[in-house]
């Protein structure tokens, strides 16, 4: 999906400045199954999506008087004059695209969405809660087929009610109120349906599972089982796992599997519900075939909430039985990963971890608390360790830290505590890792860990994704730039991934390629606009790629965030092996008016 440069506020302080506001309908155009087409085909699947953008997608914009706003890897944003030359354009790519890719075997399909609302421009993108509407909009359309928003549909309706088909409301991801939405079919939209997007391995996706009773203001706990079913499957090296974080878009629309098994480009799709009374709680599932929509599997298990885990690996097991019967119970059992016991603890992690990357101080204290509640009710449970390692981490980066050799001091206590007591465990490891070359450029130790991370759990976007800003400290961009794409590809709809998006705006930023470095800094940037890590970065890509005026605003919103900051303290300290880079990098930080 490309970016959407206002998501979470980036486009508010922009907006400040007194920038000129227009009205105009925004597409957004986002492939489906983009992981999956790269992982069987990457550059097949780039030549191809190449074409229909220079063959069809910007000449069609410009023919109905619009304009391709930016194109960034597996999507597009345009702008058109009005509703109708958008929808015009969007049935014209769709029956384009369609006609080219109908002998392909993994077929390119798009969904595309259309909203009306205004926006503000600068020289290269458009910003404004319309962008940001209709990028959220486009995860609800089907493959081939458009999506409208009511505004949009009310100004088409003369000329596509009798096409269009009533979505109701919908819940959009980050806006508070719901939008009703249109949608208009495609070009034969169910022998695009039958068009499934594989990878060579079996592919599975675990959907939310449903927690009766409880606000989903606190549905960490369900999300805390799905997370262990997933990570035990995702260490099977003959399984494709999503990420439980690409999933987590599911929990608030209708389960239709048909649209989920292409959105993910998988074959098998676990959901389940878990009801929770007094001390007992009850997990059912059910594993269907989403091309079939054959059910293949139900089970309902139940007990003590301190039989928890043992109820998660069975259904994990259960699960791996059926989908890949060559990999046996003995093997799962081996390889999971160790868990507490203590359901208290877990339940603390897990609301530690919901809250630490809001990045607000009273949110980010809170975390901390909950994992340190977490040891203190299961000294020998590895995760809530790493996890404070990453929070005193964060601190120093964010520059909240009081006292920052104190931090750095914890956070090697804290992953030191997490190896000790589990040497296996993913996040131990990866946190570890990545740790170890941010903080002290320890390069050889912090490979060492991710590669034992990677081959503990080859289908881990978390560890993929931790892996890659090593090695654009040590000068290989191009690696860099690879291991944040394996990332994207396992979890491609991460509530986190301003994180991988970030990793890849510092790949792009190494290499000097600062344009896509621009793209990439954005993008995160409109996701988390109070990750100081990315800020910084996307500053410095700013002035690189010569958007000195941006390069400015994004600085004072930086220093809103980090007053104290300095850049030759940032600069000299930073993690860059080669003190070239150091300098380039401060000299670009320093372009941008930011204080010495």
């Amino acid at each position: 999906m490309p970016a959407a440069s206002s998501m979470s506020g980036s486009g508010a302080s922009l907006a400040d400045d007194g920038a000129a506001r227009r009205l105009v309908a925004i597409a957004f155009v986002d492939i489906v199954g983009y992981s999956i087409l790269m992982s069987e085909d990457e550059a097949g699947t780039h030549r191809r999506w190449m074409a229909h953008l220079a063959n069809v997608i910007r000449p069609g914009a410009e023919g109905h008087r619009g304009r391709v706003v930016k194109s960034t890897g597996d999507g597009v944003l345009a702008e058109f004059p009005s509703a109708l030359e958008a929808v015009g354009w969007a049935r014209e790519v769709q029956e384009a695209v369609y006609r080219a890719e109908s002998a392909e075997a993994s077929p390119i399909s798009l969904r595309i969405a259309i909203h009306v609302g205004e926006v503000i421009t600068t020289a290269d993108d458009i910003y404004g809660d319309g962008v940001n509407i209709a990028a959220r909009l486009q995860e609800y359309g089907e493959p081939g087929g458009i999506i409208l928003s009511e505004v949009a549909y009310n100004l088409v309706r003369d000329a596509y009610s009798e096409q269009a088909r009533d979505r109701g409301y919908l819940n959009l991801r980050n806006f508070a109120r719901r939008f009703r939405a249109y949608a208009i079919d495609g070009p034969r939209p169910s022998a695009l349906r039958r068009r499934w997007l594989r990878a060579p391995r079996p592919s599975i996706a675990v959907l939310p599972f449903v927690e009766h009773g409880v606000p989903s203001e606190h549905s960490y706990f369900g999300d805390g089982v799905v997370e262990d079913i997933v990570g035990a499957l995702a260490s099977l090296h003959d399984l494709f796992v999503i990420s439980r974080n690409s999933t987590l878009k599911y929990r608030e629309r209708p389960t239709d599997l048909t649209v989920v098994g292409n959105e993910l480009g998988v074959r098998y799709i676990l959901s389940g519900s878990i009801r929770r009374t007094d001390n007992r709680i009850r997990i059912s599932a059910e594993l269907a075939d989403a091309e079939t929509l054959g059910v293949l599997w139900t089970d309902r298990v139940s007990g003590e909430l301190t039989d928890l885990f043992v109820v998660q690996e069975r259904l994990a097991e259960r699960v791996v039985q059926t989908i890949a019967p060559n990999i046996y119970g003995a093997e799962l059992r081996r390889i999971a990963r160790k868990r507490t016991e203590n359901f208290d603890a877990y339940d603390y992690m897990l609301r530690g971890l919901d809250l630490l990357y809001r990045l607000t101080p009273q949110e980010f204290d809170q975390a901390y608390q909950m994992f340190q509640k977490s040891i203190e009710l299961d000294e020998s449970y590895a995760v809530p360790y790493a996890l404070s390692a990453l929070w005193h981490s964060i601190r120093s980066q964010q520059g909240w830290s009081p006292d920052p050799p104190t931090d750095f001091a914890a956070v090697q206590r804290f992953a030191a505590d997490a190896l000790e007591r589990d040497p296996l465990d993913i996040w131990a490891l990866s946190l570890s890792g990545h740790l170890r070359a941010l903080l002290f450029r320890d390069f050889d130790a912090a490979i060492s860990l991710f590669d034992r991370a990677i081959y503990a759990s080859p289908n881990s976007a978390f560890a993929w994704a931790r892996s890659s800003p090593t090695f654009c400290y040590i000068g290989d961009g191009a690696e860099a730039q690879r291991r944040a794409e394996q990332a994207m590809r396992l979890s491609p709809f991460d509530p986190q991934i301003f994180f991988t998006h970030t990793a890849l705006g510092h790949a792009a930023y190494t290499q000097g390629n600062y344009e896509d470095a621009v793209v990439w800094g954005r993008r995160a940037y409109a996701e988390n606009p109070r990750y100081t890590a990315n800020v910084r970065l996307f500053v410095a890509s700013l002035a690189a790629a010569g958007a000195v005026d941006e390069a400015r605003q994004v600085g004072r919103a930086l220093l809103r965030l980090e007053p104290n900051f300095r850049v030759r303290k940032f600069c000299d300290n930073y993690a860059y092996r080669d003190p070239e880079r150091r300098g380039a990098l401060a000299q670009h930080l320093l372009s941008a008016g930011l204080l010495e």
